[in-house]
């Protein structure tokens, strides 16, 4: 059994990727070819924003924003204290300082009561990250940071295809970014991002930024990156975003059947009203998690934890001398673990998944 079955992804697509791979290759347009522009109005048009902008990563697209909105050293920009490593370092890499807010016990996304206590007059932005897939609480966030002439950026490196109210996931706050990495539900075959905005001042900025700074080839009006996308990744990503949809109703399919035989022993996900998650990942919480990742692999069934650390207790993040509390991120890093997840696990599979954890706990 794969955690997430990418091989059973390939051959379902195969014929469509192998042909979009090879389309690129009698181009020769391996940089900035057509299929990059073609995937970024794909991406736009499916979220419902303006501009997508594809880069090379996604933490590469939580990088460029910092730029394109003039963050300085000094700068502080509140981060979830229990969330993946780069949403952070990037703030940090850039010169700002990462500021931590705990998150809500319910949907695990940064906990909007929480956000105000940590403003100060340095702050400037606000990361929220839409956490295994379900986006965060954006209407409370936004009015927050409008309160305080902030700016808001959604991290949807795992809420690609999610939804809230009438809006997708990506087009909640004035920037978002998302990643392409494999295993992500909309994934390539490398490293991939996008940004994505309603504004065509800050696209611009974003776009130029991503190609070392340049207003026009040669001329570097901006000292920025080489955070390009690649044209092979973007061909494959268009081929898997034809069939995106319908993998998000397989998703939402697969979790509903684990929820529906698991909630008896364990604590599974809660999706808000009006919310549709992506399921980047299929996440419960149980008490004894090493006896639980035990026995399933002693069955072959692999499982895994995000995240064992909140950000803060980060050996990289020693230097804010930020000791907490968090204890809402605290528990979740003891008890959280994540289960096989994506659109072609099969009920034989996820029974086989059921009946181990149920043996795990009731013996």
């Amino acid at each position: 059994m794969q955690f997430v079955d990418l091989g059973k992804q390939y051959r379902e697509y195969k014929k469509e990727i192998d042909q979009a791979i090879q389309g690129v290759l009698d181009s020769t347009q391996f940089i900035n070819g057509d299929e990059v522009s073609s995937l970024e109005a794909e991406l736009a048009d499916f979220a419902g924003v303006s501009y997508a902008i594809g880069c090379s990563s996604g933490t590469d697209a939580l990088l460029v924003p910092l730029m394109a909105k003039g963050v300085k050293p000094g700068d502080e920009i509140l981060v979830p204290a229990f969330t993946y490593f780069a949403t952070a370092s990037m703030v940090s890499h850039w010169g700002a300082r990462p500021v931590f807010v705990d998150v809500d016990p319910i949907t695990f996304n940064i906990d909007p009561a929480k956000i105000e206590e940590k403003i100060t007059n340095k702050t400037r932005g606000i990361f929220a990250v839409s956490l295994y897939g379900q986006p965060a609480d954006f209407d409370a966030i936004n009015s927050i940071a409008k309160a305080h002439g902030l700016w808001v950026l959604e991290d949807a490196a795992q809420s690609f295809g999610a939804r809230s109210g009438s809006k997708c996931s990506c087009n909640l706050s004035e920037i978002a970014t998302t990643s392409f990495f494999p295993a992500k539900p909309l994934g390539c075959y490398g490293d991939g991002g996008a940004m994505f905005t309603n504004d065509p001042d800050l696209a611009d900025l974003l776009r130029k930024y991503i190609n070392h700074g340049q207003s026009k080839r040669y001329h570097h009006r901006y000292v920025g990156i080489n955070g390009r996308l690649d044209t092979i990744q973007a061909a494959i990503l268009r081929v898997k975003l034809r069939n995106f949809s319908q993998e998000i109703e397989l998703r939402n399919e697969a979790a509903a059947y684990y929820t529906k035989h698991l909630q008896d022993i364990v604590e599974t996900p809660v999706i808000i009203d009006g919310n549709v998650s992506s399921w980047a990942q299929y996440t419960i919480k149980v008490e004894n998690r090493d006896k639980v990742r035990e026995v399933l692999s002693t069955k072959e069934i692999p499982t895994s934890v995000h995240y064992p650390m909140p950000l803060y207790k980060q050996e990289a993040f020693s230097y804010l001398k930020d000791s907490g509390p968090y204890p809402v991120s605290d528990s979740l890093s003891t008890q959280v673990l994540s289960l096989p997840m994506h659109a072609f696990i099969t009920r034989n599979e996820q029974d086989e998944v059921i009946a181990s954890i149920r043996e795990a706990i009731h013996g």
